[in-house]
């Protein structure tokens, strides 16, 4: 039996190899695991620029995002593809960069040509940055402002940087980012060095009242400033496109506004004013708004937006092209109520009117830019918040001023006056379109240029991206951008260097133009509140 039980043994040895290649595996195994894991882990603390582990801003809260789309791994694995890989690895693909020689052949070519004039609005950068002028921004500085920043940009040798602070609601952040990094390609060894903190939420922060005498304000960007604010105002991201709402890149959007326009003469159009909006947003000017809605008694139609049911049909009837291309138009009912029918689509009768008013919102609204292209007469209430152009506007020469006081009244009044005198409300409403139709995206990025460089001219320190800053390249935004927004964004893409260089700067006026200026506007918008009072005098 001994023999017996030893030869078992011995013809079923347990084997070493075997042993040894359970253990490799299973250490393989758990070197895999803990991989997953710390993969897992070092995604789950990286923020992007689509919001992941970034709570809202603060001072301005919104619903957080959520990626339930996808699952955990995935997730992680997109996060650290997207953040960490594809700009090293675009630079490693990315083809033959020209020479030294052929961008110093471009670079001559370039700087032969003669550029236009920058337009006049283009003064108020110096007005912006007058603050830094004659003591220059510190590092101190930029760090004291990330208190009020969502994000920090930085270039460096044409390669942008992102510090990621707070989530930006919807997809203003990677818009933004996108605009940059097509003003890099654009003008390729141009954009200087510069580190800048950005808030990417509606309303300015840098109270000029609390500022100490002696004291320097805070650097911030932003997309809108007020008189009272030391913000310095931004391109927003829609000009590169909103695809939440169906809002095409400027230089498209604006050319399908101005042929919708072009639909029906100005005699024809109907000569009341027209607003559709939320007015649900903390502003009390659109809430008084709401009480003005008497087609008879004010000239007016008015008319709240249900954004969720505009989300339902994807937006189509709020199409901003539409605003001037109805094609159909039912005639007046016993009630005085106007409606257009499309496509068999009962809808608002704002397409024909001859006026289209403009109420802020809970802050700056980027509806203005359009509405000032639609040619008819733009009517503004009593607006606070200013962005980049809107300091091109004159009262009574590219729009009507319209007062919060007395509002209604005030809107019959701008009514009364175009239908009084057509030829006149016709050629502000041209004139209106003409400012918007020169405001190309060419000029979009010559500010943007302008006002990075005389920005970073302040600067008394080397621009140096944070440690915890990644890199930002277009390959890196669209590997994070779903379908919609990545054909938005290579819609709105600059396909080569500008064979021509940015306007020239106006040099630096002297500094009693901007108040003379303001002077000037408040003298007109003064005028025509006196012609309200002469008309409401004679009235009662």
């Amino acid at each position: 039996m001994a023999k017996q039980h030893a030869w078992a043994h011995s013809a079923h040895p347990r084997s070493p190899s075997y042993l040894f290649f359970s253990v490799v595996a299973l250490s393989f195994l758990s070197l895999i695991a803990l991989l997953i894991y710390k993969v897992d882990n070092f995604a789950s603390q990286t923020k992007t620029i689509v919001g992941h582990n970034l709570e809202p801003t603060p001072w301005h809260i919104f619903p957080p995002k959520n990626f339930t789309d996808e699952s955990r791994h995935s997730r992680a694995y997109k996060i650290i593809q997207c953040s960490y890989l594809t700009c090293r690895y675009a630079a490693t693909v990315g083809g033959a960069q020209p020479s030294e020689g052929q961008e110093e052949e471009r670079r001559g070519l370039v700087s032969s040509r003669t550029p236009p004039q920058c337009p006049n609005f283009f003064k108020f950068i110096y007005h912006d940055l007058e603050p830094w002028m004659t003591t220059r921004i510190s590092v101190n500085h930029i760090n004291e402002a990330k208190e009020h920043a969502a994000f920090r940009i930085v270039i460096v040798e044409g390669k942008l940087f992102v510090d990621l602070y707070y989530a930006c609601v919807q997809s203003r952040l990677m818009f933004t980012l996108w605009g940059i990094l097509q003003l890099i390609k654009k003008y390729p060894g141009m954009v200087p060095d510069v580190d800048i903190m950005f808030d990417c939420m509606d309303k300015p922060t840098i109270e000029r009242a609390r500022v100490e005498n002696g004291s320097l304000p805070l650097p911030l960007f932003r997309y809108c400033t007020t008189e009272a604010h030391f913000d310095i105002p931004f391109p927003d991201w829609s000009f590169w496109g909103w695809p939440e709402v169906n809002v095409e890149a400027w230089d498209e959007q604006f050319k399908e506004i101005k042929k919708g326009s072009q639909a029906q003469t100005w005699l024809k159009k109907i000569p009341r004013a027209y607003w559709k909006g939320n007015p649900d947003v903390e502003s009390p000017i659109r809430l008084a708004l709401m009480q003005c809605n008497d087609s008879n008694l004010w000239g007016t139609e008015i008319i709240r937006q249900d954004w969720a049911e505009e989300a339902k049909t994807g937006y189509e009837r709020s199409k901003l092209s539409d605003q001037c291309n109805y094609r159909r138009l039912f005639l007046k009912s016993p009630k005085q109520t106007w409606k257009l029918q499309v496509t068999g689509v009962l809808l608002g009768f704002h397409a024909f009117c001859s006026y289209k008013i403009y109420a802020e919102g809970y802050a700056w609204s980027v509806s203005l830019k359009y509405i000032l292209s639609c040619g008819s007469l733009p009517l503004l209430i009593s607006p606070q918040y200013e962005d980049f152009f809107t300091r091109a506007l004159v009262p009574k020469l590219n729009y009507w001023p319209v007062s919060n006081i007395d509002l209604c009244r005030s809107i019959k009044f701008a009514v009364d006056w175009g239908n009084t005198n057509p030829s006149q409300a016709e050629a502000v409403g041209k004139r209106a379109q003409h400012l918007m139709e020169s405001l190309s995206m060419d000029r979009v990025y010559d500010y943007m240029f302008h006002l990075i460089s005389e920005y970073a001219k302040l600067q008394d320190f080397k621009p140096v991206p944070p440690s915890s800053a990644q890199q930002v390249c277009e390959e890196s935004l669209l590997c994070f951008a779903d379908d919609k927004q990545k054909e938005f964004l290579k819609k709105s893409a600059v396909t080569d260097g500008s064979s021509t260089p940015p306007c020239t700067l106006i040099k630096r006026p002297n500094p009693n133009f901007f108040t003379i200026w303001n002077d000037q506007k408040r003298k007109i918008i003064d005028n025509v509140k006196d012609m309200e009072n002469r008309a409401n005098a004679a009235i009662t």
